[in-house]
């Protein structure tokens, strides 16, 4: 998916948000444990109740890997579900020397067909860069986290910025605004706008809204650029809004309370 496609998704819809497809099964609807595949008939309900009014899907690979062959065909089967207009994203968090990420590539955006794919940046350029060989695919490189250890390393004084400024920064040297995001977590909101200060035009993958405490309204006002910008992430607080039958409904319900915010944002911008 090119730039130009994903932000006319992101119009045609008034949306920017992603529905993660972390799905445990220890967590959903007991109803469903009778399915020969519980977690891809959950995922299918959950897609189905949604994709009017989200623009991206993020299954966690580790919620799959965890079954061996049979989370592989579950995702594969999963990602085969989500409409072709949508943004699908693998949240795999991969980071390898160069041959290892050319195969990683191929696996991810050759194979399965994702759009987008994690990436973890500390092994430096020759890790990322056989990612943006592929053309039209996206890589997405952990910027600045949202979980309670991104104090531990992140903002770690390196030459008087910390240190996700200086991974972000040498990251943009690699690709582009056309083939290159960054993760920004929801719980950091106040921080996006010293962001967008040195990397304006980039599009933020935003995970943390919802159960995480993420504020939509604050990083929506402090990250978004002229094309948006963003794709924030909400995972539990919709997959999981219910444990009963109506899940779908009620993820629907949560779905579209999100997108009304964002509405109202891209409407007054």
């Amino acid at each position: 998916m090119t730039r130009k496609q994903l932000i006319s998704q992101i119009k045609k819809k008034k949306s920017y948000l992603c529905v993660g497809l972390d799905t445990d099964i220890t967590k959903i609807p007991k109803h469903l444990l009778k399915y020969k595949d519980p977690i891809l008939e959950f995922n299918k309900q959950i897609i189905d109740a949604t994709h009017d009014l989200c623009i991206a899907y993020k299954p966690n690979l580790a919620f799959y890997e965890l079954y061996g062959a049979k989370g592989w065909i579950t995702l594969q089967k999963t990602i085969d579900h989500i409409p072709s207009s949508l943004f699908k994203i693998a949240d795999a968090k991969r980071g390898d020397i160069g041959n290892t990420s050319g195969m990683y590539a191929k696996a991810f955006f050759e194979n399965m067909n994702f759009d987008a794919l994690t990436i973890a940046p500390y092994m430096g350029e020759d890790s990322i860069l056989p990612f943006l060989e592929i053309k039209n695919k996206w890589v997405i490189i952990l910027g600045l986290t949202s979980n309670k250890g991104s104090r531990d390393f992140q903002f770690l004084d390196t030459d008087k910025k910390p240190l996700f400024q200086n991974v972000i920064e040498k990251c943009m040297e690699y690709g582009t605004p056309e083939n290159t995001m960054f993760v920004i977590g929801a719980t950091h909101e106040k921080i996006f706008k010293e962001i967008r200060q040195f990397c304006p035009e980039h599009f933020f993958l935003v995970p943390g809204v919802g159960a995480q405490g993420g504020d939509l309204e604050k990083l929506s006002a402090y990250g978004m650029n002229r094309d948006c910008g963003l794709i924030v992430n909400a995972t539990r607080s919709i997959i999981y809004a219910s444990g009963e039958k109506d899940f779908a409904e009620k993820a629907r319900a949560e779905v579209l309370s999100l997108q009304q915010i964002m509405k109202t944002r891209l409407m007054g911008d």
